[in-house]
């Protein structure tokens, strides 16, 4: 008799698990048939008419394009220095006193012999331009030669930024005489076009624009700033956000998916104008500020999907 039951035991436990797993495929193919059916869950947006600029963003770096050069001009020994780096001087200002070798080694001797002749030596050497001394190579007591190199001054007037633009781009120069500027610290500068140099890197095959920017403004040499080239604008014109329009893998065809009714939308092909960070040019078709367009939800539907609308 227990074996029996034994038995009977095992049969009900192989029969219950076959019924679950005979209805379990089952089960989950109904639950998809019914999710299919309630929609793919999806957010709407619709069109808007605003003002589109599509632009580049390219580094400038700050520079003095002129710099003078303070040298001795005689041999001798460096007396005096009013000479700082980083400080700013005046054209003609006084920076060095060089007393020459023959003169430290006679010493007083002459003034001696006679005190009339009133020699001394010392020759003053001065800066030949404004701006900031931005190098220097030698102090007080130094010994140096004639035409060596004493300091390095950056003329104000000569700061510039320069910005490597791609060749391809310069044909958007017409457009952008006037640039917007942007410095790290988020300060907003105008600046202007003046000049590009005749040369192309032959590495990078870009070329070298000089920006002057309007004002007294203290900005260090080496600066890196950011240079917006605006490629084209338009004042009003009807875009859509960047997620609401979808694409093949080669970018070659662009569509967005638009609701025909309260659960149904359709695959519709666009075609693009300006792009912007976060907004795309509708050129064709023509959308009514009426239409409602996938925003989320849309990427991998069919040509014509059931969606559930949400909030």
């Amino acid at each position: 008799m227990q074996i029996n039951f034994r038995t009977f035991v095992l049969f009900f436990c192989f029969t219950a698990t076959c019924l679950f797993s005979c209805h379990g495929p089952e089960k989950k193919e109904a639950e998809e048939e019914k999710a299919n059916a309630a929609g793919t869950p999806v957010t709407i947006t619709t069109i808007s008419n605003e003002p589109l600029t599509e632009f580049t963003e390219l580094n400038a770096t700050a520079t003095f394009m002129q710099k003078h050069y303070v040298k001795a001009n005689v041999n001798g020994y460096i007396t005096v220095v009013t000479a700082m780096q980083g400080k700013y001087v005046n054209a003609g200002q006084t920076l060095f006193s060089v007393k020459t070798k023959e003169a430290e080694s006679i010493g007083n001797a002459v003034d001696k012999l006679d005190a009339g002749f009133r020699f001394s030596g010392v020759n003053n050497i001065k800066a030949s331009g404004s701006g900031y001394i931005t190098q220097l190579n030698h102090q007080g007591g130094d010994y140096v030669q004639d035409g060596e190199q004493l300091a390095v001054i950056s003329d104000e007037n000569s700061f510039a930024f320069i910005l490597n633009l791609p060749y391809e781009l310069r044909q958007y120069l017409p457009a952008n005489k006037t640039v917007e500027m942007t410095l790290p610290d988020g300060t907003k500068l105008s600046g202007t076009i003046t000049e590009s140099l005749p040369t192309v890197d032959p590495a990078s095959q870009t070329q070298s624009i000089v920006i002057k920017v309007a004002g007294n403004h203290s900005i260090p040499e080496n600066l890196i700033a950011k240079v917006r080239i605006i490629k084209s604008a338009a004042t009003n014109v009807t875009s859509l956000p960047k997620e609401a329009v979808l694409s093949n893998d080669v970018q070659s065809d662009f569509w967005v998916m638009k609701m025909t009714g309260s659960t149904t939308a359709v695959k519709v092909p666009v075609k693009k104008g300006i792009e912007t960070k976060d907004r795309v040019e509708i050129t064709e078709p023509k959308f009514s500020p009426a239409d409602k367009i996938l925003l989320t939800g849309n990427y991998g539907l069919p040509d014509t999907a059931k969606v559930k609308i949400i909030e």
